[in-house]
């Protein structure tokens, strides 16, 4: 019998490559899976079935895991405000919960193996080898483009050279597609001193003029749009994702430190996370005190940055989810934005729980709180320690 291996297969070269590599030269029974994060149509999955079988799958299956990487990452990058400069980290988040999914696929089926496309170039193999590892220590890993050190030509010549051609050698940028944005690689992401033609980006700008939108969020999570209420958090975000990309918001190039050790660089076009990010945090000025905010930013960078480093399974981001979920109580409102081509702005927010609306006193107007001398004696004793450096010291 033939020993199986479950490669996570999303139709590109690379796992096209080695869904007939690891059937045709090394004899496994090789089952596909494509761990679904939001980003694939029922058409798009249909074809990529298709091709699984064609390069020679025993089985392959579609795993939804949409609802999943929004209830335990989606939701807790709005509460933290999760940006890598200006990037919602999209593709690197959605990893871990895909290479969740295929190993629990791997277990359900009995296999001994589990293989991805992962070059030895990139984040993604720590991402896939590092939760492999942990969930299933003891299904052998197998990366045949990473160790076979693969080129693109060879990997197409191979796949034509076996009766199988694609319009692979057409696609001028990688593009990786999720519910929480889209990811663009390509010749100027190779390099320093270029920026993505605009032709790179998926969606072409479409919308004229301004636009309002308005956000409702409840605890944190986005529950309108426009006035219209979704339970659905996740048709919630694309709704808003399908009105931010008609003007081409959210796009950008980060660059960054790898996993690895070398600097980066991505294109990305992420409008939903962009507008939800900025709505939600201005909502929290609002309805958050002081520490609340500062510590948040703290657990929130942290979050981001494990998260971003595959570092999704170590507990103490169940610590750091606690902390973020608890001070959402009162994260309440709806917020108000201004849209135009290639950008957007905050306008402002209406809460029950703003901690504007007070009679403690109008910042910079009338102060009903406090008199003229309990000021001037906070000022007083505030101002001591900083005067008792300065006087010993003769400064």
């Amino acid at each position: 019998m033939k020993e199986k291996i479950v490669l996570a297969f999303s139709g590109g070269l690379d796992t096209s490559f080695c869904a007939m590599y690891l059937s045709r030269e090394k004899g496994y029974e090789v089952h596909t899976a494509l761990a679904n994060t939001g980003g694939f149509g029922r058409e798009e999955l249909d074809r990529i079935e298709e091709r699984a079988y064609r390069l020679g799958a025993k089985s392959h299956t579609n795993i939804d895991v949409t609802e999943e990487y929004y209830e335990k990452g989606v939701r807790y990058m709005i509460f933290g405000n999760v940006l890598r400069g200006n990037y919602p980290i999209s593709v690197s988040s959605e990893r871990i919960f895909q290479a969740m999914a295929i190993i629990r696929h791997a277990k359900e089926i009995g296999a001994g193996f589990v293989a991805h496309g992962s070059t030895g170039a990139g984040n993604d193999q720590v991402r896939f080898d590092l939760t492999f590892d942990v969930l299933a220590p003891d299904i052998k890993i197998i990366t045949p483009v990473r160790d076979l050190s693969l080129s693109r030509e060879y990997e197409i010549s191979y796949l034509e050279k076996h009766g199988y051609k694609a319009d692979f050698t057409q696609m001028a940028y990688s593009i990786n597609k999720g519910l929480w944005g889209t990811s663009i690689g390509g010749r100027e992401t190779l390099e320093s001193d270029r920026a993505l033609p605009d032709g790179a980006y998926p969606t072409p700008l479409s919308a004229e003029g301004e636009e309002i939108l308005k956000i409702g969020f409840t605890e944190g999570e986005v529950t309108s749009v426009n006035g219209n209420v979704f339970t659905d958090k996740i048709a919630a975000i694309n709704k808003i994702n399908e009105i931010g990309s008609r003007y081409a918001i959210g796009r950008g190039l980060h660059t960054g430190d790898t996993i690895i050790g070398i600097k980066g660089r991505i294109g990305f076009e992420a409008p939903a996370p962009h507008l939800i990010i900025s709505a939600h945090r201005m909502l929290e000025r609002h309805t958050l005190g002081k520490w609340q905010q500062y510590w948040k930013d703290q657990i929130g960078t942290w979050y981001g940055m494990f998260l971003h480093e595959a570092q999704y399974l170590d507990p103490v981001m169940r610590d750091m989810e606690a902390f973020l979920l608890h001070s959402q109580r009162y994260v309440t409102g709806e917020v108000e934005l201004r849209l135009y081509p290639y950008g957007y702005e905050t306008v402002g927010i209406r809460s029950c729980h703003d901690l504007m609306n007070s009679d403690f006193g109008q910042y910079g107007e009338t102060g009903k709180a406090w008199s003229p001398e309990d000021v001037k004696g906070f000022t007083k004793i505030t101002a001591i320690p900083a005067g008792i450096f300065y006087s010993v010291n003769k400064l």
